[in-house]
């Protein structure tokens, strides 16, 4: 695999058709979704937005792409959310600096990408403040959120009657509500 600048890196995903991650170098095409995978995406942005209307705060789908470091990373979250005016990172508006909330749906092929390697990314990101995993096989949000002295506190929801309660946002979102009509596999 051929090493690329952040520069050679842009210039070419600018340019594509589909899609692709930058960590360190490295480009990684992003794969599909599943329909439960776009379902509870399109569901949790839908809850997002809704909780979030009498506010300022931007909720966003798949194709923002997130400049974590200028050399870094740059990655495509499931959703994230926006609290300030968006920090454009090089003057484009296809790339953003500070989300607030990152959400990503969980996959077999990326489900440990997206709990390690790319928690890690995403952890320096200064203006992160909580880090929402869904899985796709089960009823189960889980999320992170920062504290004031850096560390992550782990939460939890589970079931139909779980709520995932977003402290960052002051909002909670029902787990019945984003798994709606969705069809485990």
């Amino acid at each position: 695999m051929a090493v690329l600048t952040p520069a050679e890196y842009l210039a070419m995903e600018r340019a594509a058709e589909f899609r692709s991650e930058y960590v360190n170098g490295k480009v990684f095409a992003k794969s599909g979704e599943s329909l439960p995978h776009a379902q509870i995406m399109a569901q949790f942005g839908r809850e997002l937005a809704a909780a979030l209307d009498h506010r300022p705060s931007i909720v966003t789908a798949a194709h923002l792409r997130l400049q974590v470091t200028e050399v870094g990373a740059y990655l495509y979250p499931d959703l994230m959310v926006i609290c300030d005016k968006p920090n454009y990172a090089d003057g484009h508006r296809d790339m953003i600096t500070n989300p607030s909330v990152v959400v990503e749906v969980l996959s077999e092929s990326t489900e440990r990408w997206d709990r390690g390697g790319k928690f890690v990314q995403y952890r320096q990101v200064a203006s992160l403040r909580e880090y929402v995993l869904v899985s796709q096989t089960e009823m189960r949000v889980e999320w992170f959120t920062r504290g004031s002295g850096g560390e992550w506190l782990y939460r939890e929801a589970v079931g139909v009657e779980g709520v995932c309660r977003l402290q960052e946002l002051g909002i909670e979102l029902k787990l019945e509500r984003i798994y709606r009509k969705v069809e485990w596999l």
